[in-house]
């Protein structure tokens, strides 16, 4: 898998964003009302779509509950990246700021500062809470900071990112889903194309860069953050938004094979890369399964 040199990428990379970025606070109406009758993820994306639990819904309840997952979505997405954040500033602390490829970590940064806020304000708009991740994911969060490092970091960080862009890459198209949600998506596509360029290198890089016996520590270490990624997406606390025992729910969206293929379908093109750089096998294996990221 061949590299480009790192500071002609972080090069075009700091040109592509400046030439085409985007401000939430200016380029999406907050204002606009929102749709009756539309979705806000695709249907078949809703984790309990196909299960006993989702046919005892009425329509208004189904859409409900999509909207409920969404703010999950957006807000533990909003939390991986304010861990993201604090990884490439810990990489910025250690790297000559003058350099081109810190500067394009900065400029991520700044990036990500702003989708955050999107993400907030998108959650504010449809008038939920800010579910993020359960309580025990969030504590054991604060450690990847510091545990984290070299392939394994940018691995993780692919993992959440790429799931989340492909997830909106559909919606973003689909005129079932509500308007606002459907910029939200675009915006955050285009900018995170450049992130997902970015890691990808490093990743690379880094596992050229490794000593023989950091390996199965990457390969653990990516496992366990990519299942924490996929089990946390959607916020247990959903379900009792339209009425449902959430501990049942729970139970039959874990064991619903449409809920764990879209987990599949949305992680596939990173699962392969990371598989082709090697960081796929054991001791991350029993991860990697429950994670519903491979079969």
């Amino acid at each position: 898998m061949r590299v480009a040199d790192r500071e002609k990428t972080a090069e075009r990379l700091l040109k592509s964003s400046a030439e085409k970025f985007y401000d939430p606070e200016v380029d999406i109406d907050w204002s606009a009302p929102l749709v009756d009758g539309l979705f806000y993820i695709p249907e078949q994306r809703i984790s309990l779509y196909g299960t006993p639990l989702y046919e005892s819904l009425s329509d208004s309840q189904r859409i409900e509950l999509s909207k409920h997952e969404l703010a999950s979505i957006a807000s533990v997405g909003l939390w991986f990246e304010l861990l993201l954040m604090q990884m490439l500033v810990k990489v910025v602390y250690n790297t000559d700021p003058t350099s081109r490829h810190a500067q394009y970590a900065l400029t991520e940064v700044a990036d990500e500062c702003r989708h955050s806020t999107m993400f907030a304000r998108l959650v504010e708009t449809i008038g939920c809470p800010a579910y993020g991740p359960v309580r025990s994911t969030h504590r054991l969060g604060k450690l990847l900071p510091t545990i984290g490092y070299g392939p394994a970091m940018y691995g993780s960080i692919l993992v959440a990112e790429e799931i989340l862009d492909r997830l909106q890459r559909e919606a973003m198209n689909d005129d079932t889903i509500q308007p606002i949600v459907r910029m939200v998506n675009r915006i955050h596509v285009l900018e995170e194309a450049r992130h997902v360029r970015f890691a990808r290198e490093e990743l690379l890089r880094g596992m050229g860069d490794l000593r023989g016996f950091e390996l199965p520590y990457q390969k653990w270490l990516v496992g366990y953050v990519s299942m924490m990624i996929t089990r946390t997406i959607i916020n247990p606390a959903v379900y009792a938004a339209v009425g449902l025992d959430v501990r049942e729910a729970r139970r039959q969206a874990l064991g619903n094979p449409r809920f764990q293929e879209t987990i599949r379908w949305s992680g596939e093109r990173i699962m392969s890369f990371l598989d082709e750089a090697g960081l796929v096998g054991k001791p991350g294996m029993r991860s990697w399964r429950r994670s519903f990221l491979i079969g």
